[in-house]
């Protein structure tokens, strides 16, 4: 893959993805997002990858309408939001960067009401329960789209 210059992707995780390697690790695997986000700039040097999380909607939203208008690309995991957001499938919508929603879980598999995302059709795509590998594909989706 060649690219002519280095590309801005950030990571927003939501709500409660900031204890990811301790809570409900037979879900969510027992790695700290920090130890996988260094995997990920390792594997994408072409790639300058910025990462943001909060457990507040609002922050969120502020920070795709921050970074959308000037990033290549946003990988988003809205966590719980992904279920009751209408304001963050709006804010996706009025940005211009594309954004990949990610679950690492297959939501598709869990109780009924995480089987719904109010972001999804905002989206360019998105990726549910590949683990962590999930971030990984979205990245590779978005360079792909973005070369």
């Amino acid at each position: 893959m060649i690219m002519s210059e280095k590309k801005n992707i950030i990571i927003i995780n939501g709500p409660n993805l900031n204890l990811l390697g301790l809570r409900e690790t037979s879900i969510y695997g027992n790695t700290f997002f920090e130890d996988y986000l260094e995997k990920l700039r390792n594997h994408f040097p072409q790639v300058t990858i910025e990462y943001f999380q909060s457990n507040v909607e609002g922050e969120l939203i502020n920070k795709l309408h921050e970074k959308g208008f000037s990033f290549d690309g946003i990988v988003l995991n809205a966590g719980g939001y992904t279920h009751t957001s209408v304001a963050l499938g709006d804010a996706v919508l009025a940005i211009n960067a594309p954004v990949v929603e990610v679950h690492i879980s297959n939501i598709f598999s869990r109780e009924g009401f995480r089987q719904s995302s109010l972001i999804a059709a905002s989206c360019a795509g998105s990726l549910s329960g590949f683990g962590l590998e999930g971030y990984r594909l979205a990245i590779e989706s978005l360079l792909n789209s973005i070369i």
